[in-house]
């Protein structure tokens, strides 16, 4: 049981590590920031990161956009983007979009009267996973879907940033659908990095999209002495690269 003076200094400890990262962020971005190139198609969300450890005038950012590719009874099909920018003065430069540099997203090409794959991109956000002597560096975490005439196939991908270069850490696939939550560490008592809860449907060896091994499990995703680790292994994992889906 936590004392009332204790419980205090918790909330009051919380409030003043808010207050000085939104003060940061308020105060290290340029207040009218440009992007080059500017983002393909209608912008849907764009997020800070610190792929390159916190400091001054160090943001990135993840930005997801889509393209109307087109229309076909009253369906409209889009290409997705995935662009990872880095600050420079006033601009984010590109340093890395998907599908031109790669995965996790296919180009969306014209099948009979539709396209496809179907698609859709989501930054869950940015987490300290692996281990850096850099101070609070972040690697960005992506959720990508993509189908064709069934569920298809959902990846989450885990992107680091070394000299430079972004490119994936780790990737995960998973038949229709697979969700990612970042947990925090609780800084105040281990450095052990943060981690990720991965929850989707279990499909075994010889299970049928309709049906399942196991309808809903969940699995945590951990960097630890240099090395992934999921816990259970439900989902398929790749290392440093993107799963094919074709």
């Amino acid at each position: 049981m936590v004392d009332m003076k204790t419980f205090r200094s918790i909330l009051v400890a919380v409030a003043v590590a808010t207050l000085a990262t939104l003060v940061r962020a308020a105060a290290d971005e340029p207040q009218n920031f440009t992007y080059d190139p500017k983002p393909t198609g209608q912008m849907v969300d764009s997020k800070i990161v610190y792929m390159a450890g916190e400091s001054m005038h160090s943001q990135w950012r993840a930005v997801t956009s889509k393209k109307l590719v087109g229309t076909n009874s009253g369906t409209n099909f889009y290409q997705w983007y995935l662009s990872i920018y880095a600050i420079e003065d006033t601009t984010y430069k590109l340093f890395y979009q998907s599908p031109a540099n790669g995965g996790p997203l296919e180009k969306v090409e014209k099948a009979g009267p539709m396209w496809f794959p179907l698609q859709s991109v989501q930054v869950v956000g940015a987490a300290d996973l692996m281990e850096s002597d850099k101070p609070q560096v972040e690697q960005l975490v992506v959720t990508s879907h993509e189908a064709g005439a069934d569920c298809g196939a959902t990846t989450v991908t885990v992107f680091t940033e070394d000299a430079g270069k972004v490119h994936p850490a780790v990737s995960l696939l998973n038949s229709c659908s697979l969700t990612a939550t970042i947990k925090l560490s609780d800084r105040s008592n281990s450095d052990a990095p943060d981690t990720l809860a991965l929850t989707g449907p279990y499909y075994g060896p010889n299970a049928a999209l309709c049906c399942p091994t196991k309808p809903k499990v969940t699995a945590v995703l951990s960097y630890k002495n240099g090395h992934w680790i999921q816990t259970p292994e439900y989902f398929s994992m790749f290392l440093g690269k993107f799963p094919s889906l074709r």
